[in-house]
């Protein structure tokens, strides 16, 4: 009786070893699924308000949480911080409060839908700009501001692109994040690709990175 009962013990967790394994084995990031049910939760009773039911985002209000080039590439940090001290000078308060747990619950609920190998230690290890913020200037007016607005303020300059300009974002993303952005874009979202001949616009890397030098040196004042 006892062997028949481990065998069926055994039959049951393999499926489950299987599928942890096989999400190790694509690099994709395995949860805590536990934790990430209460992160629904606390997803719902929180943050639903602005970025939708389903994390997608809303043009013009909030982004995105659950882009799958996103998620491959934002670490931890960014999402905790963010959550943690909101993002001054945009519609995103501070949700300190809720406490650490909390909000590891809820990056672990959006982080479980997480569908790519995560490239976040090859993306942030990118070397940092060398480019020309006055030419990096000339670009981004061209062709950032027309959604994300002058200075990179975002949706309050009324722009339908998210607000790159502002400390808040421009102090938790390395280079690559910034560089690996503009050339790849992300699918379903109004942001697209500005590199290779089916983008945007076919920029350089000497001039996506202009661009990136441009953008450290505007970050609002808040």
């Amino acid at each position: 009786m006892k062997q028949r009962l481990s065998l069926m013990i055994l039959v049951i967790a393999l499926p489950i070893v299987s599928v942890c394994y096989a999400d190790t084995q694509r690099g994709v990031p395995v949860v805590d699924q536990e934790l990430a049910f209460k992160g629904e939760e606390l997803y719902n009773q929180n943050c639903v308000f602005c970025h939708q039911a389903d994390a997608i985002g809303k043009p013009g209000t909030a982004p995105s949480l659950i882009n799958k080039e996103f998620l491959a590439i934002a670490p931890v940090d960014f999402f905790t911080e963010t959550i943690k001290a909101g993002r001054p000078g945009t519609g995103m308060p501070p949700f300190v409060h809720l406490g650490d747990k909390n909000i590891e619950a809820i990056v672990d609920f959006l982080r479980s839908h997480a569908t790519l190998p995560s490239r976040i230690k090859e993306v942030d290890a990118q070397a940092e700009t060398k480019g020309d913020p006055r030419l990096g200037h000339q670009w981004f007016d061209e062709i950032c501001s027309t959604c994300h607005g002058q200075n990179g303020d975002g949706y309050s300059s009324g722009g339908t692109g998210t607000a790159i300009g502002k400390k808040g974002f421009l102090s938790r993303v390395s280079d690559g994040f910034i560089r690996t952005t503009i050339k790849e874009g992300r699918s379903n979202t109004r942001m697209r690709g500005f590199q290779g001949p089916a983008a945007m616009a076919n920029l350089s890397d000497r001039e996506i990175d202009d661009i990136i030098a441009y953008m450290r040196t505007v970050p609002s004042k808040n």
